[in-house]
């Protein structure tokens, strides 16, 4: 009897097949830096929808990280293999103008970069937004020195303003990797 996949193997085959294993990215590829990020979420006991949007969080380019493996036309491919749940996570994320929404986060004041519209998630939202936002850098920032070097002052100070809406295990992580003595 086969084994079923699971959303996050069906995730995998669609990364692979728009070529995010071939997408050069800080410790290597893209896929490896989702994977990382995905295991991340998992260590911080993350629920699986948020680690599933973790794994997937670049299939529409990010503020930061502009390549794109899905445009937004095809939003439902993703959310058939991820579910509704996680797609909107993904899709929340990836439409985040940074420069707007860092400093008003916990206001709670977000501005969508695809629409210009701004507007004030739930509290839900905001907190697994703060969790893959820290994931996400905070891979970067164990994979290059560069990276940790330049970014590391304004990235703890960021996560320090998202205090509120990390978990305790995201907050001991981001000391433990950005916090100089």
């Amino acid at each position: 009897m086969p084994v079923q996949a699971t959303a996050t193997d069906e995730a995998r085959a669609l990364l692979r097949r728009l070529g995010a294993d071939r997408i050069p990215h800080p410790g290597g590829t893209l896929l490896a830096h989702l994977e990382r990020v995905r295991i991340q979420l998992a260590l911080w006991d993350a629920r699986p929808a948020l680690q599933l949007a973790g794994f997937c969080h670049a299939f529409y380019g990010t503020d930061g990280f502009p390549t794109v493996l899905l445009p937004l036309d095809r939003r439902t491919e993703l959310a058939s293999v991820t579910g509704a749940e996680a797609e909107a996570i993904v899709h929340f994320y990836a439409s985040c103008d940074r420069e707007a929404t860092y400093p008003h986060l916990l206001e709670p004041r977000f501005r969508d970069r695809f629409t210009g519209r701004t507007y004030a998630p739930d509290l839900v939202l905001r907190r697994d937004f703060a969790e893959l936002t820290a994931a996400n850098e905070l891979d970067l920032a164990r994979r290059d020195p560069a990276f940790r070097e330049q970014w590391g002052p304004e990235l703890l100070a960021l996560f320090s303003r998202f205090r509120p809406l990390l978990s305790q295990f995201a907050w001991q992580d981001t000391l433990a990797v950005l916090h100089t003595p």
